[in-house]
């Protein structure tokens, strides 16, 4: 079974700071890739940032920053001079490798939520 855990959101004024957390845990081999995606009411859940193991990260949008920390299978996402349409359900998917699948497995963090607001 794997887990992946996600920590880091709140309430932020305009022009603040978020840093959001995702961890997996697990019975796995390697961890094949991170990535977060948003998603406010009335849109489609919308990719965000991205790092596949062995390339660097990348971000959608440049106020915002992917960073690893591998040994501990974390990934964080550092946004700066959030804006009030920056608010959203922020969620974490996670793909695996297990020993003996042909293909990797992907899980979601349980969410959590971003607001910015005067």
């Amino acid at each position: 079974q794997v887990q992946v855990v996600q920590s880091g959101g709140g309430l932020v004024q305009p022009g603040g700071s978020l840093k959001l957390s995702c961890t997996a845990s697990g019975m796995f081999d390697s961890l094949m890739s991170m990535a977060w995606y948003r998603q406010s009411p009335g849109n489609e859940r919308d990719l965000v940032a991205v790092v596949i193991s062995g390339n660097k990260p990348y971000s959608k949008e440049g106020r915002f920053t992917l960073s690893e920390e591998r040994a501990k299978n974390t990934a964080y996402l550092q946004m700066n001079n959030l804006k009030i349409e920056d608010t959203a359900a922020s969620d974490c998917r996670t793909n695996v490798h297990r020993d003996g699948d042909a293909e990797n497995s992907a899980y979601w963090g349980q969410g959590t939520q971003v607001t910015v607001s005067l």
